[in-house]
């Protein structure tokens, strides 16, 4: 039996699309066929269907090739893990047409090398990511879960409220929020906390 390339690609998220990657697989030689993929799956995440089953595939004497080492492998430890599972079976390792080979020492000294680059670039991606957040909520860009009804809106579904003249189901309705909206609103109002024991109405029956 001749010996097949396996290929492999996955991207992070379900917004991002595998064609580049497509394409460069088959640019290496990989028919569509045997292209396996991985979509909305991280790098670190190792149950990824996509490559258990690339692996499955691969076979004494096979190649399994990948566009780009982060696309198979973003930390040493997982990359270690996989350069293990490879070895077992006698197949190689192709990254952007590069071809490693794990029982040869300088082969699996490059793929470690390699490894330790991508671990790197991920752990700078993820302090940027963190120093960006930090500046965006310095500058009170970046903030919690935000309320379902405006400072303006809030108001005035609390001095609805207070006229006594509609129920919590029908300000929910009103408003266009859920009922439970509408308690939180009410609690955390300024107007009602300085009313002593002035609770929440439950909706009237007739209204339900």
């Amino acid at each position: 039996m001749s010996e097949l390339l396996i290929g492999y690609a996955r991207v992070s998220t379900y917004e991002q699309d595998l064609t580049a990657q497509r394409s460069a697989l088959e640019r290496l030689g990989v028919a569509p066929c045997h292209v396996y993929t991985d979509h909305g799956l991280t790098g670190t995440n190792r149950a990824r269907p996509g490559l258990r089953e690339a692996f499955a595939a691969c076979r004494d004497g096979d190649t399994l090739v990948v566009a780009k080492l982060d696309r198979l492998a973003r930390s040493l430890r997982d990359a270690t893990d996989i350069i293990d599972e490879i070895t077992a079976k006698n197949v190689k390792l192709s990254i952007g047409g590069s071809v490693h080979d794990p029982l040869d020492p300088v082969g699996r000294l490059l793929f470690n090398v390699l490894a330790m680059v991508a671990e790197f670039e991920s752990d700078l991606i993820r302090a940027r990511t963190r120093e960006g957040m930090q500046v965006a909520k310095a500058k009170g860009h970046l903030r919690g879960k935000q309320p379902k009804l405006s400072a303006p809106q809030q108001r005035h579904l609390v001095n609805t409220y207070l006229t006594g003249t509609h129920s919590t189901t029908e300000l929910a309705e009103i408003f266009n929020v859920a009922r439970s909206t509408v308690y939180r609103t009410l609690q955390r109002s300024e107007v009602l906390a300085s009313i002593r024991a002035v609770p929440v109405r439950p909706a009237r029956k007739d209204s339900q």
